[in-house]
């Protein structure tokens, strides 16, 4: 086993992390991304920059640089639960596959534009189809605009890109080594991936809000930080072993534990750790920054770059346009992947591996997505700026129908009898997909782990076949008997009569004939494990039909408890909407506990509690303030309400959902720059606006969003500033404000 060189392992990561610090607060102070900062920084520790001592072992900081994706990842993951990941998953598969498809199609022209072979194209365009997530996370949040609209859609875009990556990859391998495209890998990688993300979505979310629950009073903050990089870390190893990436792993665990009652005080937890590991990965990518291949190569690296920027902001904006999204979110969107990053070398590493790929592209798209990475914050920022030029040169039409087509798009309007079809439909797809995935899971098991061991253990005989038949139908029956159980409510049976007067059985028979062929096929591929197949078919046919009748006769507690088993699912999948409307949180009668954060433009912000009579004008009961981990139980009338706080809310279902929209309130303008506020002194002259006017009068803060400090009158006469104060010609003013505003006080 290869020993590890602790010396060199430390002095690498205290030279990375010294020069991190310094080149990020020399950015910091320049008002640029800190992000580019960590670049420079890792150019100025690679081997490539010799005025500085270099990285010793450049293995030792890719190591660190990989744990940093996988903590970037699965906080990316904490801030976007399963359930917002489903509400735009249609938009953000059709906008993705838009962008892939383009960006693979533009890149294979260039390509060959360029003299690359068949197979360098296609590989060209591969990674510069593929945006960096993590990038865009780092600049999002160094430029505060995480909270913005159109980020919790980009974000959906860029996953379902990652999850495009992992097919990609086969059909890259698949090319390379065949030239050719295997249909066959393509679904099997397609269909693989759906398997374990329905199976890991499915187990997770059953099992550990269920386990917080039950264990909470007993995890501290230092054992929430544990497990939850524990749950990390596993589910990262059971993606690499089920030969996916290691990002998609911790993004999925983040995305399980998101939609817990606990992913606020995990994503505070995890915050450090993902700063200190994301900088050491930034400063990785910096470190690959290569002068002579730039040199050697920069007009290949411009043109890949503009192709990039160019490509990105077309088919991100017209990906985005074409879901219904209005023209300034989607050039926000657009705006934000002009960039290529880690996918980008994991494929650019496939095709070296394979040796395919020409060597001069790798260090190329090394260049591009520095450069890229460089001006993605730019770009970011000019998103607005463009959509408002762009919004006055367009014809008033053109405006008209690209806003009226994502009205229409959002708002379109279905009959009551529609949604209810649409809901019992979906809720028959959602349970046929999930409880599939399970039985299939426990056939594997079943015919892979526990038939061979009772047939080594009992031996190979007809006993010992129908003690394996009778152990798996043990394990697989509950799951095979809820697909075939009825999937429609009867109050819902009751309102579609109600609506429709007759209600037609069609639907009811199609869905139920799809649930009988399929769970005989189930039972007859688990038997087939130990019989012939005629025979495991029959049997199969003979144990369904028993099913049916059971299903129909069967007794009521075995129906409440598997209706308990969904109702535990779906809870835990709403857990923080409940948390936050009350809604499975009932008290006494129609009473409900909700927990709601109070958002930065909620009118209560700031008022003493005694002044805001909750309970007379809205009907509420407060118990509790939640405030930087401290709980406030009963709080008094003189404590005020500020952003971030959560309130512990006492009210009837309705009551609570007219208190939501005031609490949570948070304005989606765009933010202003911040002023160049500074503490200066001047003189005025005669011409001042302010000369003889008292100081009452001025409407220095209204006007000049200034505050005066004092007057100076003459050398040492310092007069403070009261109401009736009047201005002379040659008073000097100490002020707080923005000189550039404050210079039309001086009467220059």
């Amino acid at each position: 086993m290869e020993s590890i060189d602790i010396n060199s392992l430390i002095s690498d990561l205290a030279l990375i992390l010294i020069l991190g610090a310094i080149a990020t607060v020399v950015f910091k102070m320049l008002k640029q991304p800190i992000v580019l900062g960590y670049i420079v920084a890792g150019f100025l520790a690679s081997p490539h920059f010799s005025l500085l001592p270099s990285v010793v072992v450049e293995a030792n900081i890719e190591f660190w640089a990989q744990i940093g994706i996988i903590v970037l990842l699965f906080s990316l993951g904490l801030e976007f639960s399963f359930k917002k990941l489903v509400d735009v998953g249609g938009s953000a598969i059709l906008t993705a596959l838009i962008i892939v498809l383009g960006m693979m199609s533009l890149g294979f022209i260039v390509g060959k534009f360029l003299g690359f072979g068949l197979v360098n194209s296609i590989f060209l365009g591969g990674m510069i189809s593929m945006s960096s997530t993590t990038i865009i996370l780092k600049a999002l949040t160094d430029l505060n605009m995480r909270q913005r609209r159109f980020v919790p859609m980009t974000f959906a875009v860029l996953i379902v890109e990652d999850l495009f990556a992992v097919v990609m990859m086969v059909i890259l391998s698949s090319i390379a080594l065949n030239n050719s495209v295997k249909g066959d890998e393509m679904v099997g990688s397609i269909l693989k991936l759906s398997f374990f993300l329905v199976m890991w979505f499915t187990v997770g979310i059953f099992m550990i809000p269920t386990l917080f629950k039950r264990f909470k009073r007993y995890i501290s903050d230092e054992q929430m930080l544990i497990i939850a990089m524990g749950l990390c870390f596993a589910m990262v190893l059971f993606s690499t072993m089920s030969g996916f990436s290691a990002a998609l792993g911790a993004f999925i665990m983040g995305s399980i534990l998101a939609g817990t009652v606990e992913a606020e005080r995990i994503e505070r937890l995890v915050s450090s750790v993902k700063d200190l590991f994301g900088a050491v990965f930034f400063i990785s990518v910096g470190m690959m920054v290569n002068p002579a291949v730039i040199t050697q190569h920069w007009s290949v690296i411009a043109l890949l770059a503009v192709v990039v920027v160019v490509g990105m902001i077309i088919f991100g904006t017209f990906g985005m346009l074409a879901t219904g999204q209005p023209l300034k979110l989607a050039m926000e969107s657009g705006f934000s992947l002009t960039q290529i990053g880690e996918f980008s070398f994991i494929i650019a590493t496939l095709g070296t591996s394979l040796g395919v790929l020409d060597e001069t592209i790798y260090p190329i798209i090394v260049a591009v997505s520095v450069i890229t990475t460089f001006t993605t914050p730019f770009f970011i920022k000019q998103a607005v700026p463009c959509y408002n030029a762009l919004y006055k040169v367009l014809p008033k039409s053109w405006t008209r129908l690209l806003n009226g087509y994502s009205h229409d798009a959002s708002q379109s309007e279905v009959s009551e009898t529609r949604m209810i079809w649409k809901s019992i439909v979906s809720r028959y797809l959602v349970r046929l997909l999930v409880y599939s995935v399970v039985i299939v899971a426990l056939i594997v098991v079943c015919r892979t782990y526990v038939m061979p061991w009772i047939l080594r253990l009992l031996g190979d005989g007809d006993w010992a076949r129908l003690v394996c038949a009778v152990v798996s139908l043990a394990a697989t029956g509950p799951f095979i008997v809820s697909i075939i159980m009825p999937t429609v409510k009867r109050n819902e049976h009751d309102r579609l009569v109600e609506k429709g007067g007759t209600v037609s059985y069609v639907p009811f028979v199609v869905m139920t004939i799809i649930s009988l062929l399929l769970s005989i096929i189930f039972v007859a591929w688990l038997l087939q494990g130990v019989y012939q197949s005629a025979t495991a078919m029959i049997i199969a046919i003979l144990l369904v039909a028993v099913g049916v009748v059971a299903v129909a006769v069967i007794p009521t507690p075995l129906r409440k408890r598997l209706n308990n088993i969904e109702k535990r699912f779906i809870s835990n999948i709403n857990e923080r909407e409940n948390r936050r409307t009350g809604h499975e949180n009932n008290l006494v009668s129609d009473l409900h506990l909700a927990y709601m954060k109070v958002g930065y433009d909620c009118p209560f912000v700031g008022d003493r509690l005694r002044n805001l009579d909750l309970r007379s004008r809205y009907g509420v009961n407060l118990v509790n303030i939640q405030r930087a981990g401290r709980l406030h139980p009963v709080p008094s009338g003189d404590m005020r309400i500020f952003p971030g706080d959560v309130l512990g809310v006492i009210a009837t279902e309705e009551q609570i959902q007219n208190l939501l929209p005031m609490v949570e309130a948070q304005s989606d303008k765009v933010e202003a720059p911040v002023e160049d506020v500074k503490f200066i002194h001047f003189a005025i002259s005669n011409r001042s606006p302010i000369v003889g006017v008292a100081l009452e009068n001025t409407r220095l803060r209204e006007d000049y969003g200034a505050l005066l400090v004092a007057v100076q009158r003459g050398e040492d006469d310092y007069i403070s500033p009261t109401p009736d104060l009047t201005f002379k010609p040659g008073d000097i003013l100490w002020i707080v404000g923005n000189p550039k505003r404050l210079a039309a006080l001086k009467g220059e």
